[in-house]
């Protein structure tokens, strides 16, 4: 087969769905030998995200993603390449370009919560999701919950949705020792056990919650610091305002920046990782977390009781912080359930991997064919 995937979401922003881009295409040379991969990538992109093997080669086009005439004019750039399959990670498919069309649909976010997305995303996916679940040949879904709301929500076909769960990056997998964790703590005057939140600051992660959580936690005696990590994305002004109106700005802490080891040294030394989001698609942070020892609680909701498993610590209303706080208190203050989440974590986190990512992957392509 001529395969082709779509990576010009790279040149633009290095989020979650382009990660998974980045480690996907790795796992799919170290498995498949066979098949002709064709990488799509912006012609001003001066980065390669080739794999270094013979049946994988770069196609440049100049068609930007989200461009209003994006289905045509990638569609146009493609035709040259007579792909069998188009693989296109970010939800909307060229109206034509390869025989079949296989998407990833991530979450439904923007029609559960429209609210909390800028405008420009919101038209972007909302007017064209419907569109994009008819004409792709198989729709790939990061996780059984979003599998779900394709078939309940935009009545998808089950037989044309297969859920292919990601996996973490490996760096997250490493081990570290004490002397590179104590120095990244050292840079950034860091504490060992600070309760640790990590995501894109932007409505649906539900921040606002956690830091009213957090101002309970220290009436109950919990003084360790709130580590918030990830930049600003959009609508984010209410968390900043609610740090200041509690008077905690010398309490919570903003980093961004912050490189993946770097990252992992955090995971390693918190006391705990919070994820009180309203809805993820897959919930990448929760399951890092778990790779690195740290105790991962989340809101249950999405994909997240699959990320931290059925054992898993789960929030059942993510709007409320008192139950937050109780919950958070558990975790930090009782030593045995702590190092049963641990050693659960591990187990959980265990059952994610590149490998079985990119072979699922090759099925849908296979299967599409």
């Amino acid at each position: 087969m001529n395969i082709g995937i779509d990576a010009r979401l790279l040149y633009y922003q290095m989020g979650g769905i382009s990660q998974s881009v980045l480690h996907l295409l790795p796992a799919l040379a170290a498995l498949d030998g066979e098949n002709q991969y064709v990488v799509v990538q912006m012609r001003k992109d001066g980065r390669s995200h080739i794999p270094p093997v013979a049946n994988f080669r770069r196609y440049n086009v100049l068609t930007p993603c989200h461009h209003r005439l994006e289905k045509w004019a990638l569609g146009v750039e493609l035709l040259p390449l007579r792909l069998d399959v188009l693989h296109s990670p970010d939800f909307i498919p060229p109206a034509f370009g390869a025989r079949r069309r296989v998407i990833t649909v991530h979450d439904l976010n923007f029609l559960f919560y429209p609210q909390f997305l800028t405008a420009e995303s919101l038209r972007y996916y909302r007017d064209q999701i419907g569109w994009a679940c008819r004409v792709a040949d198989h729709i790939v879904a990061d996780s059984h919950a979003t599998r779900h709301d394709l078939l309940t929500q935009l009545h998808v076909p089950p037989e044309k949705v297969t859920t292919v769960h990601l996996a973490a990056n490996p760096l997250y997998t490493r081990p570290y020792s004490a002397e590179q964790i104590e120095a990244t703590l050292t840079a950034h005057a860091l504490p060992r056990g600070f309760i640790l939140f990590v995501g894109t600051l932007e409505p649906r992660k539900n921040v606002p919650t956690l830091v009213r959580a957090y101002a309970r936690l220290r009436q109950m005696g919990i003084d360790a610091p709130l580590v918030l990590v990830g930049g600003k994305g959009w609508i984010y002004e209410e968390i900043f305002a609610t740090i200041a109106a509690l008077e905690l700005s010398d309490h919570v802490r903003h980093l961004s920046g912050i490189f993946d080891a770097q990252l992992a040294h955090l995971y390693h030394a918190a006391g705990v990782l919070v994820t009180p989001s309203f809805y993820e698609g897959f919930g990448l942070p929760a399951l890092e977390a778990q790779h690195c020892g740290c105790p991962a609680v989340v809101s249950r909701r999405g994909s997240l009781p699959e990320i931290v498993g059925p054992e898993g610590v789960m929030v059942d209303e993510p709007e409320d912080a008192e139950v937050w706080a109780q919950t958070l208190y558990r975790v930090l203050t009782d030593q045995a359930l702590r190092a049963q989440m641990v050693v659960r974590g591990y187990g959980q986190a265990a059952s994610f991997s590149w490998q079985q990512t990119a072979a699922n992957m090759l099925r849908v392509y296979q299967a599409s064919h």
